[in-house]
């Protein structure tokens, strides 16, 4: 079994077999964290920068903790 590491992991983030899954988890599970987050600032219209990149984020951390996911379940088999 390979030990996963770092630069497998970075190079996993744009693995064209990886990322299909990858974005459907970051849209579903960001889209839900974003209305939780920021939906009330949204309807308000009180997004600053400062949400937008958070919002970014947001779809963004669901992404990479899938890709690891995945990367991990490829070195153990």
């Amino acid at each position: 079994m390979k030990k996963p590491n770092l630069w497998g992991y970075l190079a996993a983030l744009k693995d064209p077999t990886l990322r299909p899954m990858a974005i459907q988890v970051a849209l579903v599970v960001g889209t839900v964290l974003f209305l939780i987050n920021h939906g009330a600032a949204l309807m308000q219209g009180k997004m600053t920068l400062g949400r937008w990149a958070s919002a970014l984020l947001t779809y963004g951390v669901p992404y990479a903790v899938n890709i690891h996911g995945q990367y991990v379940m490829q070195q153990r088999q």
